[in-house]
C-alpha cells in the first residue's frame, strides 16, 4: 500500500471518518490504531525492529531525563554514556540494512538477507533528534509510551518524512482536531497537486531517464546532459509529491507538517540549495552533526572540515557504497569552493561583467550555474556506480553530439512526441506555481477564494488532466517514489 495506491486512500478517508466521529480526547488513539494498522498492511515483516527501537528509544528517554533531574557527581558522566549507548542502538539497525551488504562486500564475506523495516531511514532520525534533545535538556521525555509510539509511527509520514521534530509535532497528535472545512480542503489540494507532479512530471521524466542511465555505454555526451536535466526534475518533481501527499494526508486530520523544499533549483548559491532542499534533513544535519562538531565557530578549517564530515553523513543516509559518499563530499566541496570564491565572484559580475547584485541576468547566470553543478551531481547519484557515473559525467565535456536535441533521437528513449509536450507543458506550470509562492502569494488560497463550482472546476480539471495525461496503465508501470528506496 504506497501513498499513490486507491487503497491508501479508502485507508485515509476510513481513518479520517472514524477520527472525526469520536469524542476529541480519544483521538489520539485513532491516529495510534491508523498508524500501527497501516503499518501491518503496508509491510508485514520487520515490525519487530520497529517495535524494539520504539521501546528502547522511550525507555531511554525517560532514563536520560531522570539522570537529568539528579544531582551527584558522577551523573553527568552516566547520563552521557546512556545517551551514547541509546544512540547506538538506536541507529545500529540502520547502519546494518544500509551498510551492511556493502561492508561484507569489502570483507570478502557471503552477504546477508536483511530485513528492511518501512521508513526506517526516517524514523531512524527522529528517535535520534528525540534523544538528543532530551539529553540537551530541549523537550521533556514523553511518559505515555503509546503516545510516543505515535509520534514515531504516524503514518502519513513515517514512510518518507519530512522528519519531524518532537516539539513540532507530539502537540498535534495529542490534542485532537475539529473538522475544518477550510484545512481539509487545503490537504485535500496537497494531495491532488502531489499527484500531479508524480504522474504529470517525474515518472514522464523517469521514462527517458531510466533509458539513458541504463545503457551508459551507448548514449553518451549530450544524451547524459539531457539525462542529468530530466533527473533533476524527476527527483525534485518525486520527492515534492511525496512531502505535499503527506502533507496533505495529515491536513485532513488538522495536523501540519513542516514543507520540505522552498523552490530550491531558484536559489544562487549551493549553500542556499541545502537551505531549500530536502529541508528536515538538512536541518536535522545542521543541528545534529555540524553544530555539535563546532560548526564554524573554531576557525576556517575546522568549519571546512566538519562540513565534509557532515556531508559524507548526508551522503551515507542516502545510501552504501562510494558513490553516495563521493556525492556528499562533492556537495561539501561545491559549498568550501564557493566561500573561497565569494569575493572573485563579485569582483567577476560587478567589475568586468557590471551586472550587479540586483541584476535579473546575473541571477539567471548564477541560478544555471549552481543548477549545472547540483545536476552534475545527480548524475553520479543516479549512476550505478560511482566509476559509472564519473565516465558519465566526463563525456559530457569529451562527446559532441548536440544534434540530438534537433533529429528525432530524444524520441527514440520511450516518449513519443506528444508524451514530451506534456512534460514541458507541466514544467511549465510548475515554474508557474513556483514562481507565484516565491513572491510569497498562495496559489492554494487562491483557489479557496473561488465560488464553489469554480473551485471544483479546477479540482475536477486537474484529477482528470492526471489521469488523462499521466504517465501510468497501459504502456507504463506507475513508479514507486525515489525516496522510499532510502
Amino acid at each position: 500500500m504506497n501513498y499513490t495506491s486507491i487503497s491508501f486512500y479508502l485507508f485515509l478517508a476510513a481513518a479520517a471518518a472514524v477520527y472525526y466521529a469520536v469524542p476529541v480526547f480519544w483521538r489520539w488513539m485513532v491516529l495510534l490504531a491508523g498508524s500501527i494498522a497501516f503499518y501491518f498492511l503496508a509491510y508485514k515483516t520487520g515490525w519487530w525492529i520497529v517495535l524494539a527501537s520504539v521501546l528502547m528509544t522511550y525507555a531511554a528517554g525517560l532514563c536520560l531525563e531522570h539522570l537529568g533531574q539528579r544531582d551527584f557527581r558522577s551523573g553527568h558522566r552516566i547520563k552521557k554514556a546512556v545517551f551514547i549507548a541509546a544512540l547506538v542502538l538506536t541507529v545500529l539497525p540502520w547502519f546494518c540494512v544500509k551498510n551492511g551488504d556493502f561492508l561484507t562486500g569489502l570483507l570478502h564475506r557471503p552477504s546477508f538477507h536483511w530485513i528492511v523495516p518501512l521508513g526506517i531511514s526516517f524514523y531512524t532520525l527522529q528517535m535520534a533528534a528525540y534523544l538528543a534533545d532530551i539529553y540537551t535538556g530541549k523537550i521533556h521525555a514523553q511518559k505515555n509510551p503509546a503516545k510516543y509510539a505515535l509520534f514515531v509511527l504516524f503514518f502519513p509520514q513515517i514512510v518518507q518524512g519530512p522528519i519531524p521534530r518532537y516539539k513540532e509535532l507530539a502537540g498535534q497528535l495529542y490534542q485532537g482536531h475539529l473538522f475544518d472545512e477550510r484545512e481539509f480542503a487545503k490537504g485535500f489540494q496537497l494531495i491532488v497537486w502531489g499527484f500531479f507532479l508524480k504522474f504529470m512530471i517525474a515518472d514522464k521524466a523517469a521514462v527517458a531517464v531510466n533509458e539513458i542511465f541504463s545503457r551508459p555505454d551507448i548514449y553518451r555526451g549530450c544524451y547524459v546532459f539531457a539525462a542529468g536535466v530530466l533527473y533533476s526534475l524527476e527527483l525534485y518533481a518525486d520527492f515534492l509529491a511525496c512531502t505535499q501527499i503527506c502533507r496533505g494526508s495529515a491536513g485532513l486530520f488538522g495536523i501540519h507538517l513542516k514543507g520540505n523544499f522552498m523552490r530550491p533549483y531558484l536559489v544562487v548559491s549551493v549553500k542556499d540549495f541545502w537551505r531549500r532542499w530536502h529541508m528536515s534533513l538538512s536541518s536535522w544535519l545542521r543541528d545534529y552533526i555540524y553544530i555539535p562538531l563546532g560548526g564554524s565557530r573554531r576557525g576556517t578549517l575546522s568549519k571546512y572540515l566538519n562540513l565534509a564530515v557532515t556531508f559524507a553523513v548526508s551522503g551515507i543516509w542516502h545510501g552504501a557504497g562510494y558513490k553516495f559518499l563521493f556525492w556528499g563530499l562533492l556537495h561539501a566541496a561545491y559549498q568550501t569552493a564557493g566561500n573561497m570564491t565569494a569575493g572573485m565572484q563579485d569582483w567577476l559580475y560587478e567589475r568586468v561583467f557590471k551586472l550587479h547584485k540586483a541584476s535579473s541576468v546575473r541571477r539567471a547566470l548564477q541560478r544555471a550555474g549552481v543548477f549545472f553543478w547540483v545536476m552534475t551531481a545527480w548524475v553520479i547519484f543516479r549512476a550505478d556506480s560511482l566509476t559509472t557515473g564519473l565516465d558519465m559525467v566526463m563525456s559530457m565535456f569529451t562527446v559532441h553530439n548536440p544534434w540530438i536535441f534537433f533529429n528525432d533521437s530524444l524520441l527514440a528513449l520511450g516518449l513519443s512526441w506528444k508524451e514530451w509536450c506534456v512534460l514541458a507543458v507541466s514544467l511549465l506550470l510548475l515554474a508557474f506555481v513556483e514562481r507565484k509562492q516565491e513572491r510569497g502569494e498562495s496559489i492554494r488560497d487562491s483557489i479557496l477564494r473561488m465560488p464553489f463550482y469554480m473551485r471544483w472546476s479546477v479540482y475536477t480539471a486537474a484529477i482528470l488532466g492526471t489521469m488523462i495525461f499521466g504517465t501510468y496503465g497501459f504502456g507504463f508501470d506507475a513508479q514507486d517514489f525515489i525516496y522510499r528506496g532510502f
